[in-house]
């Protein structure tokens, strides 16, 4: 009797589990090492399978579909080198939270550590930077290995998913046959129900009554409180509005937090807290900070230890870079701020005309601000940043690229409801940006508008490898300035001598050319009043689209120090 095929009922065990569990994408590095589970993952309809030539799109690809979805996605890549490739994503999703399955091919045990090919130490590849590490060794027809398998595949998501929420390594050893033998499989059924394995409900933390009341009084006892907002906070902007009109806070919300929206969002501090006498008359004796710390540094810099900090995160993540919290509280903070309202009820603050003065001083910045950059005709960084915000489609997604787009974005851009923001600022870089867009496309229902720097583009250029064929909407409006703009706003800018080498780095590119390579629509833009209406009719159009909007740096500077002037001059 001819043996039975175990490694195609291993990957088939596997990705029936994950088809169980809601898993919907599967993103993969073609190769040799990996076919079984490749061949598992193209088998089951349940699955949208995306390959990529270049392992770092693949992992960034399966990072924006997570973002997007909630779901863990699958990154699949064979042995040795490839997997290294995904790192800079698993750091990503780990720093960010985001539930990927990580599933790394290799050789069998009696081909390691003998000179052959393509083979590295992958055992613990990613460090600490994943939930959860297995290697289950080469699949073997053996008692109860159904049973292995099955609740390995389901407790790899239940790690994934959390709380908290991140990347799994399944570091998968394939003997040769790689490819099914035409033998009867390894008997490995799953529940008859169609249940997983093993399912995971996972708790809600919810805070504590004495929590609520602790925290009741805090607000009641410090009116001239403040709610700031970065990134991951992960609440709906119509649960924080209410809790900020009852204790009549203002709410300083990063745009990519989802949170600046609602009669007490002010969108200009970044402007107002450049004023000094501004900055003093409005320093709060009470922050309630939700998520990370903002991207704006004059804003961190300005709460500092002598500013009792208050932060909420469901994981208890300790976002603190500057040190200045002075208490933490890890609880699901939806529920916490419902809880909170309803006790607050409505409570009145004693300093009644709080939010009024920030309310007075934000129609003043904002309008100042607005008349500026409608006033220049060229393309000014802030203005395409406010304009590309303004025109993404009602339940639109729109990606935020790190370096300069992110802080023009929370500099400029005026209070906005029914978007979706998204940024890849776990650790901040710009690689594998291109691909995380294309992700996040892939799953969201309505299109996706990304903003992203020259250097960001070109950093992931292969991610235009077949995207204009992946049938997702996404457009990209590029800044192309010729190099780093950040670094002129930086110390390194007096260094005239090895700048631009080192720092400025030009690169010369034609971004348009570039573009249609691959086939894909390029419009250049030339008028600031035209990014808006271009970004609408882009999305109109469909499909994978890029708008390149030409400025230059040392203008883009001078503009950003006139905007902050005026403001200073409209206020004091």
């Amino acid at each position: 009797m001819s043996e039975r095929d175990a490694t195609t009922a291993f990957a088939r065990a596997l990705v029936d589990e994950w088809g169980r569990a809601g898993v919907t994408d599967a993103c993969i590095a073609p190769g040799s090492r990996s076919a079984p589970l490749a061949l598992a993952l193209a088998h089951d309809t349940r699955f949208r399978v995306h390959v990529f030539l270049d392992e770092r799109s693949t992992a960034f690809f399966a990072l924006g579909a997570a973002k997007a979805s909630g779901r863990p996605a699958v990154v699949l890549c064979t042995s040795g080198t490839a997997t290294a490739n995904l790192h800079p994503a698993v750091l990503e999703a780990h720093h960010a939270r985001v539930p990927l399955l990580v599933c790394t091919a290799d050789r069998p045990p009696e081909l390691r550590d003998t000179g052959a090919g393509q083979t590295i130490d992958q055992t613990r590849l990613y460090g600490g930077a994943v939930r959860w590490f297995a290697e289950p060794g080469a699949p073997e027809d053996r008692a109860g290995a159904a049973g292995h398998w099955r609740a390995m595949a389901a407790r790899a998501v239940a790690e994934a998913v959390g709380p908290p929420s991140g990347p799994v390594q399944l570091n998968l050893a394939f003997r040769e046959p790689l490819v099914p033998t035409g033998a009867a499989l390894v008997e490995a059924p799953g529940r008859p129900d169609g249940r997983p394995w093993t399912e995971t409900r996972a708790a809600v933390r919810t805070a504590d009554t004495a929590t609520i009341g602790r925290l009741e009084r805090l607000v009641r006892d410090h009116p001239r409180g403040l709610i700031v907002a970065g990134w991951g906070s992960d609440v709906p902007a119509d649960v924080v509005a209410p809790m900020a009109a009852a204790a009549g806070w203002p709410v300083l919300a990063d745009p990519i937090s989802g949170l600046r929206d609602g009669p007490c969002a002010v969108s200009t501090y970044e402007a107002l807290l450049r004023v000094p006498s501004v900055a003093d008359a409005l320093r709060p004796d009470l922050v309630l900070r939700l998520g990370a710390a903002p991207t704006s540094k004059l804003l961190a810099a300005w709460l500092g230890p002598d500013v009792p900090q208050v932060l909420i995160d469901p994981d208890g993540a300790w976002l603190d870079p500057r040190h200045a919290v002075c208490d933490r509280v890890a609880a699901d903070v939806e529920p916490l701020l419902v809880a909170l309202h309803r006790a607050l009820g409505d409570h009145s603050s004693t300093d009644s005309d709080w939010v009024d003065r920030w309310r007075a001083v934000e129609r003043r910045a904002r309008s100042t601000i607005d008349d500026l950059l409608d006033g220049w005709s060229e393309p000014f960084e802030g203005r395409v940043a406010r304009d590309v915000v303004e025109a993404v489609p009602a339940g639109g997604a729109l990606v935020v690229g790190s370096s300069m787009p992110v802080r023009d974005v929370e500099s400029f851009a005026r209070p906005r409801s029914g978007v979706r923001f998204f940024a890849n600022r776990g650790v901040n870089g710009i690689d594998g940006f291109v691909s995380t867009v294309l992700g996040i496309a892939a799953v969201h229902d309505t299109p996706t508008t990304a903003l992203l720097g020259d250097l960001c583009y070109l950093h992931d250029a292969n991610g235009l490898l077949g995207a204009a064929n992946r049938g997702v909407d996404a457009t990209f409006v590029v800044v192309d300035n010729d190099g780093g703009g950040i670094f002129s706003f930086l110390p390194q800018a007096e260094l005239s001598e090895h700048f631009e080498l080192l720092f400025g780095t030009p690169h010369g590119i034609d971004l348009a050319r570039l573009t249609e390579v691959h086939g894909i629509p390029v419009e250049r833009i030339e008028k600031g009043s035209d990014v808006a209406s271009s970004v609408r009719a882009a999305a109109d159009d469909g499909g994978v689209r890029v708008l390149v909007v030409t400025t230059e740096r040392e203008s883009n500077v001078a503009r950003h120090r006139d905007v902050w002037a005026a403001v200073a001059a409209a206020l004091e």
